[in-house]
């Protein structure tokens, strides 16, 4: 019998690991034998699960909580178990997912029961992903249509701009001499201007 290993992922700085950490414990993975990675769902360079993989041997015993945090993606996950089965030759086991634990049925039969469970549930996994973003962006949408802000709020405009803005039509300055005397960046000024122009042929 070889070790057993925990690997922990949360996918963001913010996100509380505590939940993984509690499951760790109840199957009794040595603290010290536990890897955890802190990563935003853009940046996938796990240096833990790297440094993991380097320690774990033949016949060794991995513990997850869930499939998804094998991978960011369907194909990811797929390529993680193989490399962990086929070629590391070490147990997993998916705690929320009993049916994922190669431990038992090793034979052919197990084995490809195994496989065909793991392909859905990646699917689903990254299925429910998907879908979670899609509600985010309708859910973004719908709020901007209800006239709900996002983003820093913009700054206000310089009491001065109507007088500056004013010497720039007449072109008496540039838009860079405009943009200094009101404090503001030039491309800030441009913005404005295009604004306050369209402002007054509405009017």
């Amino acid at each position: 019998m070889g070790k057993v290993y925990g690997y922990v992922r949360v996918s963001t700085k913010e996100q509380n690991e505590d939940r993984q950490m509690i499951a760790m414990s109840g199957v009794k993975v040595p603290e010290e034998n536990i890897y955890m990675d802190k990563q935003s769902g853009k940046d996938f360079n796990r240096p833990m699960y790297q440094r993991l993989l380097m320690k774990l041997k033949q016949e060794d015993l991995l513990y997850v909580v869930s499939i998804d945090r094998l991978g960011r993606d369907y194909e990811e996950i797929l390529e993680q178990w193989r490399v962990l089965t086929r070629e590391k030759k070490v147990d997993i086991v998916v705690l929320d997912m009993p049916l994922l634990d190669t431990r038992r049925g090793k034979d052919l039969m197990g084995t490809f029961l195994s496989d065909i469970v793991l392909q859905v549930l990646s699917f689903v996994a990254e299925n429910e992903r998907k879908n979670i973003k899609q509600r985010q962006r309708e859910g973004i949408e719908a709020a901007k249509l209800r006239g709900v802000q996002f983003g820093r709020p913009p700054k206000p405009i310089p009491e001065n701009f109507e007088q500056i803005y004013g010497r720039w039509v007449a072109k008496e300055i540039s838009g860079k001499e405009a943009a200094k005397l009101c404090n503001i960046a030039t491309a800030t000024f441009y913005r404005r201007a295009n604004e306050q122009s369209l402002k007054y042929k509405s009017h």
